[in-house]
């Protein structure tokens, strides 16, 4: 049955402005989503021999198999179905100062695995398959700005992964790039200052995945007022000055880059990619690909109907996650400098064994149906945390253009263990200067960990 998405009661953290905005948008672009089974999805294939599912441009993606060896981990071996994309795509902020405050260029947004309709995307959220217009649809707006970006200001360009448990070795190129022109404002786009889009990156399933691993590849700012930093509130002044001090960190970075060096040197991980017809413990039936006992993701078809895209119709395999994720991390405060409690995790799509993640990264639900062992660390301590440790929760969503209702709850809560307790190979206290030395660059820095770095500087009016 086809599903209308419609735009949700505005949350009251939004402005008046904001809130209409959205509605009204909203009203004028709806998007029809239809669940469908695989084989009937229109300029898409199945391979008879392979079982991999591709479209006939050859374009876009595929969806295939992996086998991983994690030499050990609590489950050494396993298969699985992938996503396949080997463009490279463009996420983009633009930006301009008014008045000298730094606005962000954001864009409304609706996409087939919304689970709420309308979502605030960067300026640019596009493939490689997207803007070479394979699809025959209208061009990207403010492309221009990125793909010429040596004529404005660049703030941040650097290629980051995906969600490695989904994706194979996908990248997007992250993108803010500073104008001081005029630009013109296209309908479903709108300028926000810095301490507006920090403010709603509070609000559920407001600000996409695309928007927020942007915000946390933007450089740390050093010590000064924030324009959304309210001086009045001690937890939000203690934050501030806890991220902009000066003092040491507990590992210097050249610690951290031998601790990550070391990890991945010592991690045996082998994967190798296989056609979906080889993944053993999943099973294409009833128009749909499922894990056998019912955990992880399936993989599901849509029909799509949409005004206000480049496309106004297409089908499109889509990956449904199963179950509220959960991205935690444990801070705490050391000789006055906050600290994040971060692992070396290995994820079967990342290109170079492991990235830093979140303290805890995992799927609740799932845990409960797998053996003791292979909880994750530090889930129960996290799950079980007071409300006064608690500085930031809410749930966001991911990738909607290729996630169907995938929904994560970002978690930051205070550790009430001492720092030195907590010694794991696979473990490491870091700062966020730290955090955003390393996103400088490729393959370090997770998606869920740029997330949470987005939302922390957010709380803090760190945005820009």
């Amino acid at each position: 049955m086809a599903r209308t998405i419609a735009v949700p009661a505005p949350p009251s953290p939004l402005t008046p402005g904001i809130a209409a905005w959205l509605s009204e948008y909203g009203e004028r672009n709806r998007m029809t989503v239809g669940i469908t089974p695989l084989e009937a999805l229109n300029r898409w294939q199945t391979d008879q021999r392979t079982g991999d599912i591709s479209h006939r441009s050859g374009r876009f993606f595929t969806v295939t198999g992996l086998d991983v060896h994690v030499s050990g981990s609590p489950l050494e071996h396993w298969r699985q179905p992938i996503m396949d994309q080997p463009d490279i795509g463009i996420l983009g902020l633009l930006v301009k100062r008014f008045g000298g405050v730094p606005h962000l260029l954001v864009q409304a947004k609706v996409e087939p695995g919304n689970c709420n309709g309308v979502q605030l995307s960067p300026t640019v959220q596009a493939t490689r398959s997207n803007y070479t217009r394979v699809h025959a649809g209208r061009a990207v707006p403010y492309l221009e700005y990125f793909q010429q970006s040596e004529r404005h200001i660049v703030h941040a360009d650097v290629r980051q992964s995906e969600h490695g448990t989904w994706f194979y070795r996908k990248r997007n190129r992250n993108m803010v790039v500073e104008v001081t022109g005029e630009v013109e404002v296209l309908e479903g786009f709108r300028w926000l200052t810095a301490g507006e889009l920090g403010s709603l990156l509070a609000v559920d399933n407001l600000v996409n995945m695309d928007t927020r691993t942007v915000l946390g590849c933007l450089p740390m700012p050093g010590p000064g007022p924030h324009d959304s930093a309210d001086p009045h509130d001690a937890r939000t002044g203690a934050l501030v000055a806890s991220i902009t001090g000066e003092r040491p960190a507990r590992h210097d970075l050249d610690e951290i880059l031998r601790w990550l060096t070391a990890v991945r040197s010592r991690r045996e991980v082998l994967v190798r990619p296989i056609t979906l017809s080889e993944v053993a413990g999943w099973g294409h039936r009833d128009g749909r690909i499922s894990h056998d006992e019912g955990l992880f993701f399936d993989v599901i078809g849509v029909d799509v109907e949409a005004t206000g895209r480049e496309v106004a119709r297409w089908s499109q395999p889509i990956f449904a996650p199963r179950g509220l994720g959960l991205n935690a991390l444990l801070v705490r405060r050391v000789d006055g400098v906050l600290h994040v409690l971060v692992q070396a995790r290995v994820e079967p799509g990342y290109l170079d064994v492991v990235e830093v993640a979140p303290t805890v990264q995992c799927t609740p639900d799932t845990y409960d149906r797998l053996p003791r062992a292979a909880r994750p660390l530090f889930l129960d301590e996290v799950l079980a945390a007071e409300e006064e440790q608690i500085l930031f929760d809410v749930i966001h969503s991911e990738e909607g253009g290729r996630l169907y209702h995938a929904r994560n709850r970002y978690l930051v809560v205070e550790s009430r263990t001492p720092a030195a307790v907590i010694d794991h190979p696979d473990y490491r206290w870091v700062t966020l200067r730290q955090l955003g030395a390393l996103m400088r660059h490729s393959h370090y820095v997770n998606v869920q960990v740029r997330s949470l770095v987005a939302c922390l500087r957010g709380l803090a009016g760190h945005t820009f």
